[in-house]
């Protein structure tokens, strides 16, 4: 079927929301959904894909600002305090995997340099699906949270070797491939340097400049220019555009730009990123897999089954228990996306053929399709295969907590023990007045215990922990977890069993407070607008205010649910849907000829669109709260206040008197 550019460019994009909305829908990765609209348009079905070679040269671009993200994030810090999980676990799994995905691929027929290629598909995990799932499950703290994490950190890095080895595989020669991969891995680490040097001397004051011309236009063209130069330089030198893009972000990591610089990429990386699975999603061919189907489903079952047992094996000669083995195995057991560029990059240095990738490009997408079932799951799973040993130490945990609290009365419970939750159990112990705290981040909480500090390994949103922690017999109960779903589970999880106990609650933004009173929570104190109360109580303070005139005008803020401070003028800020959402201030200006002069506050019908207005600024005086029957003159700034939808449609009746 013939489509123009535009035509099929529109019908990509249409397909693609769809898709997405689709798959988040029913709580699928949205990877899976651009990946499934590649299957459906590609060339293999509907054929209604544009031009595959720009859509590839689209793709690789994304795949460029993906890497390039990936070394904003990378933290020498966190890798030196994981470097015994990321190397031992992490580079034994990587290593154990490529040989024995390998030596099976070589088995079945397939070149060495290919089998090689598969082995290191196959021994990857999609960091995007583990991670997003641990969150959202408050595992990430966990044991096998933090021993997933490390073997995703050395599976992230494991990929730049072969990135750059897939090329000089591909080039081959009867010369043998030693001497070229000792020659690229020397280019490698003269990239390094010198990319670090660059970073150093030019490229941060670069940035440095660029920031003090306060132009977020001219801040993001540098960032883009950057990283597309980085991937430039390095395969000019003849090693992978991703390789530089890394290096290129790892540079700017450990800068005062790096959040910024994150913030500007991230729009296109995801962008090209969709792009890029689409691509992959083209290429599996529906009648070939369908004909191959029983290999398919073995190479699935060997990802999924193969990774479970040899991380568990590993994990286990680690020295931790079945428990922690076989959850972090269970999590890791699905393809990666970087497995995609791996197979693209072989088809096209012609180590695999089309034919020979089909079945391996299927089983990593099967594989990432289950993912999520899989990691949400890995606590079920493991309970109904060491059931015995999972209730006995669950049951081992409350025992102790609860016959450690079994003698406090009138207690609080603080739900998560980070800085907010120890910082406020210093104040508690001043006073004499007992505690106990939940956290499932096990070094804080062995930290914390041998500090003598009453904390204790537990998940807050679990009843059963709450109870033996002394429920029924707390004060306060105290959420300072910065997770909102989790802090929400937490709320409804106290109320089902005692609706009278006051829960205080801790969030960096005023936008979910609505969402957490709602739950339950008898106080939300939102950081954002508490750090402007206390600045501005000591600001009263020193401009001699009395005591109590200030602490009468901060508690009547307090009083009025922070109604004044949580509206405010946003001016050009870039702002996400959700800020948007947000109550904003705004100033119309009224001229002779607009339709609001001479009307009434109290007839303007801006109630019909969800704005009000505050004040009214008149003569260079302005007046607060005016009252219904005041009229309006040409010359008021009418101070508006709602979202940014409802503050427009404001304006627009002012002025007009469009509703």
């Amino acid at each position: 079927m013939h489509h123009d550019a535009l035509t099929a460019g529109l019908l990509l994009l249409a397909l693609s929301v769809a898709a997405v909305v689709l798959f988040r829908r029913i709580h699928l990765p949205p990877v899976l959904g651009y990946l499934f609209v590649g299957i459906v348009a590609g060339p293999h079905a509907l054929q209604w894909l544009p031009d595959l070679h720009m859509l590839e040269l689209l793709a690789e671009i994304g795949v460029v600002f993906l890497l390039f993200m990936i070394g904003l994030e990378f933290s020498l810090a966190q890798f030196w305090t994981l470097r015994r999980a990321v190397f031992g676990l992490g580079g034994t799994q990587v290593l154990l995997s490529v040989i024995a995905a390998g030596t099976i691929a070589w088995f079945s027929g397939i070149s060495w340099q290919g089998s090689l290629v598969i082995g290191g598909i196959l021994a990857l995990s999609s960091t995007a699906i583990v991670i997003k799932q641990l969150i959202e499950q408050l595992e990430m703290h966990s044991p096998h949270g933090r021993l997933a994490f490390a073997v995703l950190l050395f599976q992230d890095i494991a990929v730049v070797p072969f990135l750059v080895l897939i090329p000089i595989l591909g080039a081959g020669g009867d010369g043998g491939v030693a001497v070229p991969i000792l020659l690229a891995m020397l280019k490698a680490v003269v990239a390094v340097v010198g990319m670090l040097a660059l970073g150093h001397w030019f490229i941060r004051p670069i940035f440095h400049v660029v920031a003090a011309a306060h132009s977020t236009e001219l801040f993001t063209l540098t960032a883009l220019l950057v990283s597309l130069s980085a991937a430039w330089m390095t395969n000019f030198f003849g090693l992978s555009l991703a390789l530089g893009a890394f290096l290129a972000g790892m540079m700017l990591s450990e800068t005062e730009f790096k959040h910024q610089i994150e913030i500007d990429i991230r729009p296109f990386r995801d962008i090209l990123m969709g792009i890029f699975f689409i691509s992959v999603g083209a290429q599996l061919n529906l009648v070939e897999a369908w004909a191959q189907w029983p290999l398919i489903m073995v190479l699935t079952l060997g990802i999924i089954v193969g990774k479970t047992a040899l991380v568990a094996l590993i994990v286990r000669l680690m020295r931790y228990d079945r428990v922690v083995a076989m959850r972090t195995g269970i999590v890791l057991a699905n393809g990666g996306e970087f497995g995609f560029a791996l197979v693209t990059l072989a088809i096209a240095n012609q180590l695999l053929t089309p034919i020979e990738a089909q079945p391996v490009l299927a089983a990593v997408i099967f594989s990432m399709m289950v993912a999520p079932l899989l990691v949400s799951s890995n606590g079920a799973i493991v309970k109904r295969l060491f059931a015995r040993e999972v209730a006995r130490e669950h049951v081992s945990q409350r025992a102790r907590l609860s016959k450690a609290v079994r003698d406090k009365r009138g207690h609080v419970i603080f739900c998560g023990y980070g800085r907010i939750g120890q910082n406020m159990a210093g104040f508690l112990l001043r006073e004499g007045i007992d505690y106990v705290a939940l956290d499932t981040n096990s070094k804080l909480v062995k930290e914390a215990w041998e500090a003598g500090e009453q904390v204790y390994f537990g998940d807050s949103t679990h009843i059963d922990m709450l109870r033996a922690a002394g429920l029924d017999r707390a004060r306060v109960i105290v959420v300072t977890i910065d997770e909102l779903h989790a802090a929400e589970r937490i709320i409804r999880t106290v109320r089902s069993e005692d609706s009278e106990v006051p829960i205080l609650v801790r969030t960096r933004s005023d936008t979910s407070m609505e969402l957490l009173e709602e739950a339950g929570a008898t106080l939300v104190l939102p950081e954002t607008l508490e750090a402007s109360m206390m600045l501005s109580q000591h600001m009263l303070e020193f401009l001699g205010i009395d005591a109590e005139e200030v602490h009468r005008v901060i508690e009547a803020a307090r009083a009025d649910h922070y109604h004044q401070l949580r509206g405010y003028f946003h001016g050009e800020d870039v702002e996400s849907l959700e800020e948007s959402e947000r109550p904003r201030l705004h100033t119309v200006l009224l001229d002779p000829e607009n339709w609001a002069v001479d009307k009434r506050v109290g007839e303007l019908g801006l109630e019909g669109v969800n704005a009000t207005v505050v004040a009214v600024c008149r003569d260079g005086m302005r007046g607060e709260s005016p009252q219904a029957d005041m009229v309006l003159r040409a010359g008021d700034g009418v101070i508006l206040e709602g979202s940014a939808e409802a503050v427009e449609h404001g304006e627009e009746i002012l002025l007009a008197g469009d509703r």
